[in-house]
């Protein structure tokens, strides 16, 4: 087996990436679930999740290769408490991500590691959901101003009262 250093390198760049996004947004979770922003809080759960199995992913190529896995964060959580901010914040983690996977896909191709390119390709698709969904969430925040985020927190007292209800029903 060749061991190729540069897919590592930049498998071990992808992880890092993944381990902020995915801290970045349990952060923004915890912070929208305590807001009772119920909707915004379950995607950005979600979209950590799919974050972490990308790591995953990368961490298992990296390991093929028989390269070293690096498991630290390329930056810190930033603390952001303003919804439209960390909305931003998220969207502009997601364009980076894919201009630097279609940057990354073509120097494993032009490496003759076809397999890391296909890796690297595959995850754009789910990180251009990604960022689609962010800047969805954005274009309605702008629509429909804090009406928006009003809807969600009425929906979380709703569910909240519900779930009384059903407890005390028991």
């Amino acid at each position: 087996m060749i061991k190729r250093e540069k897919s590592i390198e930049l498998l071990n760049k992808a992880i890092a990436g993944e381990m902020t996004a995915l801290n970045q947004y349990m952060y923004f979770h915890f912070l929208l679930e305590d807001m009772g922003y119920d909707y915004l809080s379950a995607y950005f759960k979600r979209t950590a999740i799919q974050e972490m199995m990308h790591v995953e992913k990368f961490a298992e190529r990296t390991l093929y290769l028989k390269g070293e896995i690096d498991m630290k964060a390329s930056a810190s959580v930033e603390k952001i408490h303003d919804v439209e901010a960390m909305l931003e914040k998220a969207e502009a983690m997601e364009s980076e991500t894919i201009a630097n996977y279609n940057e990354w896909a073509n120097l494993c191709g032009a490496d003759a590691d076809l397999a890391s390119k296909q890796l690297f390709e595959s995850i754009i698709l789910e990180e251009e959901s990604h960022q689609d969904h962010f800047d969805t969430e954005l274009e309605n925040m702008e629509k429909f101003g804090d009406k928006y985020l009003a809807l969600q927190s009425i929906a979380h007292s709703r569910n909240a009262v519900a779930a009384a209800g059903a407890l005390s029903a028991e």
